[in-house]
């Protein structure tokens, strides 16, 4: 796991400073998992780990919800042999446009990074709607907190990193009022957040 740090460090998929989470949170650390895609050699060596895990579980479909999980589904999906496909959202909810899931058909969501787990429950439900089995999440990160865990269980990561994140009014961040609010994800968030490094 160690390594995988590393790696996301040597193509600054880590990064410092004061960022507006999908979740609605707010965190002084924020992981561009896309800076990674940029090499898709080190984003294999990342996704290795999970991958031997995937292999040992009964899944047939890795979904990935757009942008951040297509990537990894994908990787994954070379990895294991298991199909992949992805959702995306159409007029800001997640839908499943491009592909089909059929009726039993257990599927694993793939994430790029997962705080809360609130995103993958919109993936979760376009899965069930479809007639999936929603079987939990793997991810590159798993950010949960052992007292606010995933609504589904994520059942593999790359790498698991226990950094603070705050409610917007409890944020020392903001508090201190010297670093800007950055919103770097693929989400519409209900506020905009100016995107100045």
């Amino acid at each position: 796991m160690s390594d995988a740090i590393e790696i996301l460090k040597s193509c600054d998929a880590f990064l410092e400073g004061h960022f507006l989470l999908s979740s609605g949170r707010h965190s002084g650390a924020y992981c561009q998992m896309a800076y990674l895609q940029q090499y898709p050699e080190k984003c294999a060596e990342v996704m290795k780990p999970v991958a031997e895990a995937v292999k040992k579980l009964d899944v047939d479909v890795i979904v990935g919800p757009a942008m951040g999980g297509i990537v990894y589904a994908y990787e994954l999906g070379r990895q294991t042999g298991k199909r992949a496909i992805f959702t995306e959202r159409v007029e800001n909810v997640m839908a499943l446009k491009r592909f089909a899931i059929h009726p039993g058909e257990k599927c694993l969501i793939a994430e790029d990074v997962v705080t809360t787990g609130v995103s993958s429950l919109e993936t979760k439900r376009v899965i069930e709607q479809a007639g999936g089995v929603c079987v939990g999440i793997c991810c590159v990160v798993d950010r949960t907190k052992a007292d606010a865990p995933s609504p589904i269980p994520i059942v593999a990561s790359a790498l698991k990193l226990d950094l603070p994140n705050y409610a917007p009014e409890e944020c020392p961040i903001c508090k201190a009022g010297k670093l800007p609010l950055v919103h770097l994800g693929s989400r519409k968030m209900a506020q905009k957040a100016k995107q100045t490094l």
